[in-house]
């Protein structure tokens, strides 16, 4: 039973706290910051109150998480910098509004009025205006009826104003043909790469001279990376799995548990066209049995594509009501028309996927394996415990391996190192962060397996000797001769094709692309190729080392662009919309620039870091 005391000293605890609450929440309020500063600034007499920057910044947070597909916490938020983003648009409008005030633009409270009784969202179900709606939505903004109108208000007074200020603005048509034409180029050229069999004599074998000098520039190439020599343990499922018994009623249990995976009944590949009226749907019956409409030309005729009435497979049961007409039918063909849940309709079977049935029989070895291996990983896991103890105890993994039945080997692991234990994330992780000094961890693996290491000890990179790279590095001195001589006999190529010749009187295999297009993509080439050719006049001739390897390009012929066929047109009207569109936003961004040189915008950094504080 409490005593006088302990409710007295309960209840100053409980006081003290609410003072602290209190004290916390203080100076914005709880959910409609608007005790304390009212404002965050001002753009010349208009102020941005606390509420409407900390309303602006929570429909920006709830319109980013829906995008993003998850909860975006504030602190996410500012890191990507929504804030300021919000901050200049609210600063935007406001300079707007302060103009729009000075110029006296306005509208009436009749057009406020029919603004929101014309809201789809505040409407009830009989389709009218419904006040509760209305006045749900307000509660759930945290806003009043004079707040709200006034900013309805606010944005239509805006948008008169950039509607004057941006009206009649137009990229010139110069600009806007100029650089249509400059897109739709495009080149006919012929190129030709460059191989060893084209050079008059082959490059001689290197010296040992000329072996020794390119070893001795290039050792970085030769290098054994550092190596760590590891020794541990390991654990995996397979290793268990003939330890797992499986009772055959437990398999029994699983295949009845999946049998959807295993008795897959017959579907129907089905498209579905439904009509008002069922004479309608009869009427487009009749047509299509008379070979005056296919059921393409019944969708076009409903303002449907056949991409619109596909219902991919589908069952009979899944296609209710239709079910047993569209199962009746044979082959692919119409049924109908017959009901279903929207009324009246036509289907039309384009394909039969057949029913499939893996018996238990059929069925029994997967499941088996299946079930095996989840029983290993769960024993492995079990096992677990025991490997931590004796790792905790300071048991050498010799004896750990004997103990627990796991497997001890011993690897020299560098980044070249691959397979077996070293393909897994986890060891080439642990192993990476490991020193001599570390005491063994058990590391679980993404198979169910675990395992530990230790560092016995790291030997550095170094220089591997001569004899053991010899035939890499005749290979790369034979690679690197090759190539230069490759470029200088393209010099003398191209000085042949100034004087007339041409790729293909130089006996060399070309390959020839027309009407190739500005960003085009060259098949089995480097894209250095394709750039080129647009930097190029027409009938010279250029060399391209790109991708370690030599190219000779023609280029053929510039086709200018016809700025009369139909799909440039269009180009041309979306290129001169885009520039219009461009010198509006540049054009609009100076005028709210020069509206606040003119008037001051004024933050108060203090309040918008509190209203942040509280989101």
């Amino acid at each position: 039973m409490s005593t006088p005391l302990r409710r007295k000293r309960a209840n100053s605890v409980v006081w003290t706290l609410l003072a602290l609450m209190m004290l916390g929440l203080g100076g914005y309020g709880i959910t409609s910051f608007s005790s304390g500063v009212s404002s965050v600034g001002s753009v010349g007499d208009h102020k941005i109150t606390v509420n409407d920057y900390a309303r602006s910044m929570r429909r920006a947070l709830q319109s980013f998480s829906q995008q993003m597909g998850k909860q975006i916490t504030f602190a996410d938020a500012q890191q990507m910098g929504l804030d300021r983003m919000v901050l200049s648009q609210i600063v935007g409008n406001a300079t707007l509004e302060d103009e729009a005030a000075r110029l006296g633009i306005s509208v009436g409270d009749g057009a406020v009025r029919d603004q929101i009784m014309q809201a789809q969202g505040f409407r009830g179900a009989d389709g009218k205006f419904d006040r509760d709606a209305y006045a749900t939505y307000l509660h759930e903004q945290g806003e009043t009826e004079a707040e709200f109108e006034r900013g309805l208000r606010d944005e239509a007074a805006r948008n008169i104003l950039q509607a004057a200020v941006l009206s009649g603005v137009t990229a010139p048509d110069s600009l806007a043909k100029r650089l249509t034409e400059w897109a739709a180029e495009t080149r006919s050229f012929t190129f030709s790469r460059l191989i060893a069999s084209d050079l008059a004599r082959p490059v001689a074998a290197p010296t040992d001279a000329e072996i020794k000098a390119w070893y001795d520039a290039h050792g970085d190439a030769y290098k054994k990376p550092e190596t760590r020599k590891i020794t541990y343990v390991w654990l995996s499922p397979d290793a268990v799995v003939d330890q797992v018994q499986i009772d055959e009623a437990d398999l029994k249990k699983a295949y009845e548990k999946r049998l959807p995976e295993f008795v897959i009944p017959e579907k129907r590949m089905v498209q579905r066209l439904v009509y008002p009226t069922a004479a309608e749907a009869q009427a487009a019956r009749a047509r299509l049995d008379a070979g005056k409409a296919t059921f393409a030309d019944l969708a076009k005729e409903r303002g449907l594509s056949l991409t619109d009435t596909d219902l991919g497979e589908k069952t009979r049961d899944e296609l209710g009501k239709a079910g047993a007409a569209v199962f009746a039918l044979k082959d692919v063909g119409v049924a109908g028309p017959v009901d279903s849940d929207l009324g009246p309709a036509l289907y039309a079977v384009k394909g039969i996927v057949a029913a499939q049935e893996t018996t238990f029989d059929e069925a029994r070895g997967a499941i088996k394996a299946e079930m095996a291996m989840d029983g290993a990983r769960r024993l492995v896991s079990k096992k677990s415990e025991s490997i931590q103890d004796l790792l905790a105890g300071g048991t050498s993994l010799a004896d750990i391996a004997k103990q627990a039945g796991m497997t001890l080997g011993h690897v020299d692991y560098n980044s070249e190192s691959e397979g077996g234990l070293t393909g897994y994330d986890a060891f080439r992780k642990a192993a990476a962060a490991a020193t001599p000094q570390s005491f063994p961890e058990l590391v679980p693996l993404d198979d169910g397996g675990v395992f530990a290491l230790q560092v016995d000890a790291i030997e550095p990179a170094a220089l591997r000797p001569l004899a053991e790279v010899h035939d890499k590095v005749v290979a790369d001195w034979t690679a690197d001769a090759t190539h230069k001589a490759l470029a200088d006999h393209a010099g003398e190529l191209i000085a042949a094709m100034d004087n007339g010749a041409t790729l293909q009187s130089l006996g060399l295999v070309t390959t020839h692309l027309a009407d190739f297009a500005r960003g085009g993509f060259v098949a089995d080439a480097p894209a250095a190729i394709g750039e080129a050719v647009f930097d190029m006049p027409a009938g010279t001739h250029k060399v391209i080392d790109a991708d370690g390897s030599i190219y000779l390009v023609s280029l053929d012929a510039v086709t200018p662009a016809d700025l009369d066929k139909p799909e440039l047109k269009a180009r041309l009207a979306e290129t001169k919309a885009g520039l219009s569109q461009g010198v509006a936003h540049d054009l609009f961004d100076m005028f709210t620039r020069a509206v606040q040189a003119n008037v001051g915008v004024d933050l108060d950094s203090q309040a918008i870091a509190g209203v942040n504080g509280q989101l």
